[in-house]
This record gives C-alpha cells, structure tokens and sequence, in this order.
C-alpha cells in the first residue's frame, strides 16, 4: 500500500488545497505502481501547530497572511 505523509504549518492550506494534493499525490503513486494501486493509496496531511518545528535554528510561527482562508 503506498503512503504519503506531508506535513504542513497548521491552517497553511485551505480544504480545497488539501483535496488537490490527495488527488495528485494519489495520482503520482498510480503512475508509478499502476492503477491497481489507487484504492489502496493513503495521503496523510499533518498539520503542525506554531511553535511545533523549527527552520534555521528559530521557532517557526507562520504569519497570518500566509493562512489559507476556506
């Protein structure tokens, strides 16, 4: 069973966004393993809250304009 997992800044991506990658990313996996593998391809969006990562040695806290707006 092929599994992606992506993580993004919590509310980075709006639902639509998130619909388009699940498709796409499904997509890309039965390219590589043919169409037998879509019903059991999984697409896991985790989202990570503010202060959950880091990016050049600092907390990362993502700007309000940069949240998606659903």
């Amino acid at each position: 069973m092929p599994f992606v997992n992506i993580k993004t800044p919590e509310g980075a991506l709006s639902k639509k966004q998130k619909q388009e990658i699940v498709h796409r990313a499904t997509q890309m996996m039965v390219e590589y393993f043919t169409e037998a593998a879509r019903p059991h391809t999984m697409v896991l969006i985790e989202e990570v809250r503010d202060g959950g990562f880091g990016r050049a040695d600092e907390v990362f806290i993502m700007p309000d304009e940069y949240r998606a707006r659903d």
